[in-house]
């Protein structure tokens, strides 16, 4: 089986000449095609370039190592390489997405790189995965994102606040779906949508006969979330009483139907949310601080659209892509129309951009939408002067559409070196205005990313802007 694909450069950080030696001549055995870089100091890994796709952490000293690598590329996997003899500790093992013997071979590399290394490792999750179900590039959701890593591999309860419609319920999803109960259901209740004389039924189930109606059994939602993840979505708007039960089987894990007396364990993981300030609510009595403390063991703020606005287009693109692919009608958007909604404080936030996206589609199938075509609204907003729309720019886009014509000087051209410049120049702007993240640049400028780091590194782009910083 060939090494996987990886994007960027392979970095090897603390490695001693001999191991540095064998991976060198292992990946030009196979004809590696990414850049191999070599740090041996904490204080330059922050300037490696081009960015690592992957990292080889000798273990002496690796808990330092790791901190500055988490600090630098968060999202870079590294692979821990020490003898077979030595104690690796528990921290670096929980850190690392690997653990590889410095006698390995071929073999053991490519297992580890695969995710197949030694069982006594903790489980992995792929930043690529949940990046698939979480749309953004704003630091906000870069930060989300690592920290649905983080807290996927293990089994803590998961408090997720945030604005209506920001996407909490994405979040709990992803969470589930990279962690090793994905396999398992996932069984959403909201809490503030269910009568409260029906919520604890709705949680718990019921024997027939245990009320007015009951002429059935019926499992409740915990017993529907076993073997994977409970979302209790808007936690707070749960009443008193059903708190103090649902505090019991968080304590004790265990719950009885209503109607009945015979204990029933559960092994469902919670993730909750809401959009209440739950601090707030205890101290006006309306939420148990001891369920409180229960439930907030690993929070996550998801924040609210107009907090990264930059994601809009990115956003516009996903949801777009998901309606054709469910065969519903869909618009483009002009950027002049994608600059008016930037200016949107969306109080729907991404719930209300996906309503607004379904409602163009419907109107302009296979249209583009202009900028007067949207909502009275988005054009009615104070600050908008409608007179400057056309100087508006996109939020987080860049337009590469209009190219300027240009006129053949009667001397001539280098037509190769005026390419060169032209490309040069746009790999600028796009890394510019994606704040300097190759992924996003490489989305704007439609190319993979692989390939943009090689034009990086082709033009010495990174380094020149180094040299001109410096100067």
């Amino acid at each position: 089986m060939p090494l996987p694909e990886i994007e960027g450069s392979i970095l090897i950080a603390n490695a001693d000449e001999a191991l540095s030696a064998k991976l060198h001549q292992i990946f030009q055995f196979i004809n590696l095609p990414n850049p191999i870089i070599e740090v041996h100091d904490i204080v330059d890994l922050s300037d490696a370039s081009p960015a690592p796709g992957l990292m080889f952490l000798g273990h002496e000293d690796g808990e330092s190592w790791m901190g500055a690598i988490e600090a630098s590329f968060p999202d870079v996997s590294a692979i821990v390489v020490a003898p077979g003899d030595s104690e690796v500790s528990k921290q670096l093992k929980r850190h690392a997405s690997g653990v590889l013997n410095v006698d390995f071979t071929l073999q053991d590399l490519e297992d580890c790189m695969l995710g197949d290394s030694a069982p006594s490792k903790a489980p992995t999750v792929k930043v690529a995965d949940v990046e698939r179900l979480l749309v953004g590039q704003t630091r906000g959701i870069r930060s989300i994102i690592r920290l649905i890593t983080q807290v996927a591999t293990t089994e803590s309860t998961v408090m997720i606040n945030g604005e209506t419609g920001s996407g909490k319920e994405v979040v709990a999803r992803a969470i589930h779906l990279v962690s090793e109960r994905k396999k398992g259901p996932f069984v959403a209740v909201n809490c503030g949508a269910i009568p409260p004389d029906l919520l604890e039924s709705e949680l718990f189930g019921h024997e027939k006969g245990a009320f007015t109606g009951a002429i059935t059994s019926r499992q409740g939602r915990f017993e529907m979330a076993e073997n994977g993840t409970l979302f209790l979505d808007e936690i707070g708007d749960m009443p008193l009483p059903m708190q103090v039960k649902l505090l019991r089987v968080l304590q004790e894990r265990n719950f009885e139907r209503v109607g009945s007396n015979r204990s029933q364990t559960t092994n469902a993981r919670i993730i909750v949310a809401t959009h209440r300030d739950l601090e707030q609510e205890i101290a006006e009595g309306r939420f148990r601080e001891d369920l409180y403390f229960r439930l907030n063991v690993f929070p996550i703020e998801v924040p609210p659209l107009r907090e990264r606005i930059e994601d809009l287009p990115l956003l516009l693109e996903a949801i777009n892509s998901r309606f054709k692919k469910d065969g519903r009608p869909v618009a483009r958007f002009a950027p002049q129309a994608i600059a008016v909604m930037c200016h949107y404080s969306w109080p729907g936030n991404v719930r209300e951009l996906a309503n607004l996206i379904e409602r163009m589609g419907i109107m302009f199938p296979d249209e583009r939408v202009q900028a007067a075509d949207l909502p009275r609204k988005f054009l009615e907003q104070d600050g908008l002067d409608l007179d400057d729309l056309p100087e508006l720019e996109p939020c987080g886009e860049m337009d590469l559409s209009a190219t300027p014509k240009t006129s053949l000087p009667e001397e001539g051209i280098d037509l190769k070196e005026y390419l060169n410049d032209l490309e040069v120049n746009l790999i600028r702007q796009a890394l510019d205005s994606a704040d300097g993240v190759v992924a996003e640049a490489a989305r704007r400028l439609g190319m993979r990313r692989t390939t943009l780091v090689e034009k990086i590194r082709k033009y010495g782009i990174q380094k020149d802007e180094e040299d001109a910083t410096d100067s």
